[in-house]
């Protein structure tokens, strides 16, 4: 369910948008307000099973996030609908570290790799499948229908889970949580998300907002450094080779995040691709990490985790280069596949390699923790990566259609009305051929600057992995 929402909304969101008459920037925060809530509680969530009984949490988690799921398919508002996906953040924090807890407590050691494996094969199959079936289910029903299809999953979930899956907990857990440091990360996060999203309205409450989200942020760090059962231990960033595949997280999985989230309005609002078609689109890079994430883990054990991690993000910088080509119109195969497939290789010779880098870089009593921060680290790229992407987007658009407009003559009742509208950047309704081609070429300057962006990000990631040692892990 987690998975499949993770990568099943970008598709409705065209078709929401329209429905809802909402702007660009409350669509951002469809997806925002459930990254948000899974960052910021991703660790607690974990936390809690380990104290209170990890089969529990994790079918509390499986029956507030079907609970939400239904509250989003019948939102009458976007803001209904906001709210709504907040609590299936919340509800996938708790399910999604007992899922693989459960699977470590139920496995002997010698059988818990392959189970692990198993487990990454399934979610990498619902991420390839969920655009796809989201993309069907929008074209020929609804939107609601997105949400909708997480209910029968959760009946099944909850009937194996109590039906399969015994009771674990951590005895030598610590009996205290770190609310406090929740609460702080929460606030800062969605503090901060909040000034970049609403930065074009511009207004005092934007920069309040910011230095309230940073200095959060900084109350979090000092909590956690005084705290005797941190969300997140500090200490684990002394090690260098931590730092530097945390880094590299962060400035690899955030310009994907803030691409993917804009590519499918790029498809369906300007190109004119039908929701299924745009949510095939991306299915070459989904199974490419697929297929060869088993083949670029083996490269660690020969070459070392620096060398793989240089690699593989110059090769995903080269894919996002690749997405400037495009224009409007054209063929898919020679449009977006090269691009798609590009990325999907460098996307592919980093992902497994770093995740080995991360397991590694901590002594094997803290893993699981390590690993735990790291999820969190590519999610909060995720987070602030759209927010910022948008900002940037807005921006370019916003100019590119100013200078289009003032070249045409306009009365002023046509020019307010676009000056109204144009919040839905490429979602602007007009039924002027000149001005529409006008939106979406100003669109597509704003998508641009946004790929530079992420070009430029996806060097500094390989960049940052000269900070990882060069030895071979066997």
């Amino acid at each position: 369910m987690a998975f499949i929402d993770g990568t099943v909304v970008n598709v409705a969101l065209p078709a929401l948008q329209t429905s809802l008459h909402a702007t660009v920037r409350d669509i951002q925060w469809v997806v925002e307000a459930y990254a948000l809530l899974l960052a910021s509680l991703l660790l607690l969530g974990g936390s809690l099973g380990d104290l209170y009984g990890r089969r529990k949490i994790f079918a509390s988690g499986v029956l507030l996030f079907a609970a939400a799921s239904t509250w989003c398919a019948f939102a009458p508002s976007i803001a209904y609908l906001i709210v709504a996906r907040s609590l299936q953040g919340i509800g996938a924090a708790m399910l999604v570290p007992g899922s693989l807890a459960i699977i470590s407590a139920s496995y002997s050691e010698s059988e818990r790799g392959r189970a692990i494996g198993t487990w990454s094969g399934f979610t990498a199959m619902t991420a390839a499948i969920g655009p796809v079936l989201g993309g069907w289910l929008v074209e020929h029903g609804s939107w609601r229908w997105v949400f909708f299809i997480n209910l029968p999953i959760a009946f099944i979930v909850l009937c194996l889970t109590l039906w399969r899956v015994q009771e674990s907990r951590n005895d030598t857990a610590s009996r205290t949580l770190d609310l406090p440091g929740a609460v702080l990360a929460t606030f800062g996060l969605g503090a901060l998300t909040y000034a970049l999203i609403e930065a074009p309205a511009g207004g005092s409450s934007v920069w309040i907002s910011g230095a309230v989200g940073l200095g959060a942020l900084g109350g979090f760090l000092a909590v956690e450094a005084r705290s005797p059962s941190p969300m997140v231990s500090l200490h684990l960033f002394h090690s260098r080779d931590f730092s530097g595949a945390n880094l590299l997280t962060f400035l690899l999985y955030a310009p994907l995040s803030g691409v993917l989230f804009f590519f499918p309005l790029n498809l369906i609002q300007i190109q004119h691709y039908s929701a299924t078609q745009a949510g095939a689109a991306l299915l070459p890079l989904i199974l490419l990490i697929f297929v060869l994430s088993r083949w670029s883990g083996g490269l660690v054990a020969r070459y070392g985790a620096r060398l793989p991690l240089t690699i593989g993000p110059l090769v995903a910088a080269l894919g996002f280069a690749l997405f400037l080509r495009p224009g409007i119109g054209g063929s898919y195969w020679n449009t977006f596949f090269p691009a798609v497939v590009i990325l999907g290789v460098g996307m592919a010779i980093s992902v497994a390699p770093l995740t080995t880098a991360v397991m590694e870089s901590v002594p094997s009593s803290e893993a699981g923790v390590a690993s735990g921060v790291n999820n969190a680290v590519s999610r909060i790229a995720g987070l602030l990566a759209i927010a910022v992407f948008g900002l940037i987007l807005s921006a370019g658009f916003n100019h590119a259609l100013d200078r289009s407009l003032s070249h045409m003559q306009l009365s002023p009742d046509a020019r307010q009305s676009i000056d109204r509208d144009r919040p839905r950047l490429a979602g602007l309704q007009t039924n002027d051929s000149h001005i529409r081609q006008a939106v979406d070429e100003a669109f597509l300057s704003g998508y641009r600057d946004v790929i530079w962006l992420s070009m430029g990000l996806a060097t500094l990631s390989a960049l940052s992995a000269r900070m990882i040692s060069t030895r071979a892990i066997h």
